[in-house]
């Protein structure tokens, strides 16, 4: 099942094939946050900024994940990193 970022549920990205990719994604665009630890753990983890969420969703009938991952390296290539 694919994955989108979601904010309440309202779904803010398109389908992608894993949750790791929408994770890419969302630090790319600056929504990725790392916090303290928390709970004991040694090391600090992600989290998204915002109250946004990565949950499993259905893709759109018109919407194909593979693709949007696709689209979404090829754009990352041509984009000049700072």
């Amino acid at each position: 099942m694919p994955y989108a970022l979601f904010s309440n549920d309202a779904k803010l990205s398109k389908a992608y094939p894993t949750e790791a990719d929408v994770w890419k994604l969302a630090r790319k665009s600056g929504l990725v946050v790392d916090v303290a630890t928390e709970g004991g753990k040694p090391v600090p983890h992600p989290l998204l900024d915002n109250d946004y969420e990565i949950r499993a969703c259905p893709s759109d009938p018109q919407e194909d994940p593979e693709q949007n991952q696709a689209d979404a390296e090829r754009d990352a290539e041509r984009t000049p990193q700072i």
